[in-house]
């Protein structure tokens, strides 16, 4: 568990959970968690459950706690376009609207913390703190979204397939210092072939080219281990995280 001053005061169930320190729990005060506590609720899900129907009345709110959710978009004619990926600790849902025009589903097993729309409202009143968490946790998602937009637009098959995993790499574990190196991909071939713009096939054959360059081993088709994260970021078309460490691979002649 993780201490800080506040663990004495704040409820048994938020003292345990991590993403109150990283996610917008965390600009609340002890009387206030037990306000919010209260009314919240923790509930799992499996893979493939719909959290947020698109144009519906929302109802309430959640933080992820663990697991991948996919947010979507429908067209008229009801075909689907995977417009982002969420991650512990990032809030689910749309604040200050009625309802969203975005749908979410659990694409992995997911945990959440949920509570009702208006206790996070009554919140926000009485919080201008938890108000900053939300605007800044918004424009991360602009920077991300902008950022996937080069991606699709500029990047090469093999780049858009390495950026992909250097995404959840990143986020799939937000508990973990930096890069997470061994991580289950959430999503099936062709969600992923959907998300990044490509066809099942060459998403198939840029992962086994990565296998193959011994980049990222893979197991039961969905396991993956990073062996080389700077190939990997090279591949992706970025530059790699730690310089230094590259040249000390280079110069012991580790590929």
């Amino acid at each position: 568990m993780r201490r800080d001053i506040h663990n004495a005061d704040v409820p048994t169930l938020c003292q345990a959970c991590e993403a109150r320190h990283r996610g917008i729990c965390g600009a609340l005060d002890p009387e206030q968690l037990v306000q919010l506590g209260r009314q919240a609720g923790r509930r799992e899900v499996e893979p493939g459950a719909e959290l947020i129907a698109a144009g519906m009345p929302a109802d309430g709110y959640a933080n992820i706690l663990s697991g991948v959710v996919k947010l979507t978009s429908l067209l008229p004619d009801g075909r689907q376009q995977i417009v982002g990926l969420q991650f512990a600790p990032d809030f689910l849902g749309r604040p200050f609207a009625k309802s969203s025009e975005i749908g979410a589903e659990a694409a992995s097993t997911v945990r959440l913390c949920t509570f009702p729309r208006s206790a996070l409202e009554e919140m926000l009143r009485q919080s201008p703190g938890l108000e900053h968490r939300l605007y800044e946790q918004a424009l991360r998602e602009l920077d991300d979204a902008r950022d996937w937009m080069m991606t699709l637009g500029q990047k090469t098959a093999a780049e858009k397939v390495a950026s992909f995993l250097l995404l959840l790499g990143r986020h799939i574990n937000p508990y973990a210092n930096g890069f997470a190196n061994s991580f289950d991909i959430p999503l099936r071939r062709a969600d992923i072939a959907d998300f990044l713009g490509l066809t099942v096939e060459t998403v198939s054959r840029q992962l086994s080219h990565l296998r193959k360059a011994g980049i990222v081993t893979i197991e039961k088709n969905r396991c993956v281990t990073v062996s080389d994260l700077t190939a990997l970021e090279i591949h992706a078309g970025v530059v790699p995280t730690d310089p230094q460490r590259t040249a000390a691979r280079r110069n012991s002649g580790s590929t």
